[in-house]
């Protein structure tokens, strides 16, 4: 079952060797997939991206097979994901092929990031399969790819036009715009602008037990507080083919004023803390073919961050911090087609990042990063081999201190498809790879925490499995199915953790861990028509996950899973169409967890699950074109912790109103 229409499909890639591009027509965009592609994406977009109960990118992304999501509550609450238990900084988030960085703690907040700009989603194990991409591409352990939505207009007009209003629960008002123009046959421009507002207020329940015993010491109904968010982003994209070739460039700014809910530990309700936001960043990428054999892409960013912390609690010490970070970014790509069925490539990326803080004993680090890729990839037969080889070397420089010694890292993989029977939908897949996360500035460099001789968290990945999808019908109650699963087994060694050290207990960050982590993904999607006009689409998502310590024999916590893993997860959606109305489900649980190291049953977390479902009647006249859409979330307002003592929202509603043209 094919997720994503082909024209959204299309307008998503940059980064394709042949084009065909006009924007007069949406059902006409045409772009072809590099032949060289191993192993399929999971993805959502198009209608499916749309009709999914998800305000952000990081909500879709939990109907992602081996996805966790770590959310922090509410619709401003910080979220993060991280891939079959690696870890969030062993995931690169490239946002239309260029990755999002951060050198300060590694992480990309996805709540940032809206579903009204976005065309698609791919999500990537070991790393994007295709050899004609950035240097970093080939870098990261697991990779998510954002595609925003390019412009298309109907026969006649030279602009598109989509306006959004969503209101409900926690005094939610997200307005927002997304404007196409068509300025000459080969080039187009599109602003996306949002805005959203909410007090973050909801009800949940607070129990806790003594410890050792069943005692209730509080169960209570209580209110979030402090979880009020005010956030404006602005996006600008110029979009152009010429022969040969097609380029874009992009300006993005978000800024926001939120409150940090906090932990609900100790009776304590309201917190003081409070972060502003201004992210910004211009990019853009140029791709030419000089020959039929000979392809090139050229890919530039400038970024600057800045946080500001305040924490005004009279309990705690008083923090007015701000961080500023500054990158500059350079990719050049080349792919050479030696024959109909062999490809080369070589890519090298330059990123500079440094970073300042009003901290006491700040040493004001700047990062020399150097990725160089090879690659190459065949087709022999019934037969898809990719290999790839990437080297990176890092240099960091200090102001105030001593500098630390220069990090290299060789990230070598090898992926294999076979499809046995050309005029089927079955192949089976395998790939290994080993990879490496560089330390953060914060890692190694946090005034009376850091450690700057900490060594690369590395990873060895191991994967195989099988898909089949089939054949298309539209004669038939089942029209379409398809099924993929994967068996994995992933080692990370020199785990950096912080570590109670010295007589005053301050903490470092220590390379001490190692993780063993084995599992099983399954997806499967089936499509039916059983009378004209509906139609019923389902997908099933299943994870199985064994992520344990293995570093010292020692250890209580030896063997035992590590913290926030649950052993089972899945998701399900159901979406039912009949003219111009559509009913949608979506089901997400997450298993028994533990908190900390040791599996003991004071650690012991419960599982959880949601329901959440909508309904949607589309209204068309003449070029016109608008929907209705109600949702109720959490339908069976279940009390549930993502991470514990952040409690999440019990039963909420949401209206969002759209009109195109």
């Amino acid at each position: 079952m094919l997720l994503v229409s082909a024209a959204t499909a299309v307008a998503a890639q940059p980064g394709t060797v042949r084009r065909d591009s006009t924007y007069s027509l949406k059902e006409v965009i045409v772009s072809s997939r590099n032949p060289r592609s191993v192993i399929a994406p999971q993805k959502l977009g198009g209608d499916d991206l749309q009709r999914l109960n998800s305000l952000s990118v990081a909500d879709a992304l939990r109907y992602f097979a081996g996805v966790q999501l770590k959310d922090y509550g509410g619709v401003g609450g910080i979220k993060t994901v991280n891939i079959r238990s690696m870890g969030t900084n062993h995931v690169g988030v490239f946002y239309d092929g260029v990755q999002l960085a951060n050198a300060q703690n590694g992480q990309v907040d996805l709540g940032m990031f809206s579903l009204d700009n976005i065309g698609e989603i791919e999500l990537y194990n070991g790393q994007k399969s295709e050899i004609f991409q950035s240097a970093s591409d080939f870098a990261s352990a697991g990779s998510i790819y954002l595609w925003s939505r390019r412009p298309t207009f109907a026969p006649g007009l030279s602009y598109s036009l989509k306006a959004t209003l969503k209101s409900g629960s926690f005094d939610l008002v997200n307005p927002s715009v997304l404007l196409g123009l068509k300025l000459s046959d080969r080039v187009a421009a599109s602003f996306s602008g949002e805005w959203l507002s909410s007090s973050g207020k909801y009800k949940f329940r607070y129990r806790r037990r003594a410890v050792g015993s069943d005692e209730t010491m509080y169960d209570t109904t209580a209110v979030r507080q402090n979880g009020d968010i005010r956030s404006t982003r602005l996006e600008g994209a110029l979009f152009g083919t010429f022969d040969g070739g097609s380029w874009m460039a992009k300006a993005y700014n978000y800024t926001s004023e939120r409150g940090v809910p906090g932990a609900i530990v100790n009776n304590v309700w309201r917190r003081g803390e409070r972060i502003w936001d201004n992210n910004s960043f211009v990019q853009g990428y140029i791709t030419k073919d000089f020959s039929r054999r000979y392809h090139a892409r050229l890919m530039a960013k400038y970024a600057y961050y800045l946080t500001k912390y305040v924490n005004r609690d009279t309990t705690t010490a008083r923090i007015d911090n701000v961080y500023r970070q500054k990158e500059l970014y350079a990719s050049t790509s080349h792919l050479y087609n030696i024959t109909s069925f062999w490809d080369v490539s070589a890519s090298y990326d330059l990123r500079w990042n440094t970073m300042d803080a009003n901290l006491t004993s700040f040493v004001y680090p700047t990062r020399w990063t150097h990725i160089a890729s090879l690659a190459t990839a065949a087709t022999l037969g019934p037969v898809k081999i990719q290999g790839s080889l990437a080297f990176t070397h890092i240099h960091d420089r200090l102001r105030t201190a001593i500098s630390p010694d220069d990090k290299n890292a060789l990230s070598p993989a090898l992926f294999v498809a076979y499809k046995p029977l050309v005029r089927y939908g079955l192949t089976f897949r395998a790939f290994a790879k080993h990879s490496f996360r560089m330390p953060t500035f914060n890692d190694l460099y946090y005034t009376d925490m850091g450690n700057a001789r900490l060594s690369p968290e590395r990873a060895t990945q191991y994967d195989a499995g099988f898909s089949y999808e089939s054949r298309r019908h539209t004669d038939r109650i089942v029209t379409a199915w398809d099924i993929r699963a994967d068996v994995y087994r992933n080692n990370v060694r020199d785990k950096i953790v912080a570590y109670p050290k010295g007589a005053q207990f301050r903490w470092t960050m220590l390379n001490l861990g190692r993780v063993r982590i084995t599992g099983v993904d399954v997806t499967a999607g089936l499509t039916l028509q059983p009378i004209r006009q509906l139609y019923i689409t389902t997908r099933l998502q299943y994870t199985y996950q064994e992520a344990i310590d293995v570093t010292n024999p020692a250890d209580t916590y030896y063997r035992n899973q590590i913290p926030y893993i649950p052993w089972h997860s899945g998701s399900a959606t159901v979406q039912a169409q009949w003219r111009e109305w559509s009913l949608n489900y979506s089901f997400v649980y997450t298993g028994q967890r533990y908190n900390q190291q040791e599996n003991i049953v004071y650690n012991h977390v419960q599982p959880w699950y949601t329901s959440d479902m909508s309904v949607t009647r589309l209204f068309r006249w003449s070029r016109y074109s608008a929907k209705a859409t109600l949702e109720v979330n959490n339908l069976f307002s279940q009390d549930y912790d993502v991470i514990l003592n952040y409690p999440m929202p019990r039963r909420n509603f949401r209206l969002t109103l759209t009109f195109e043209i």
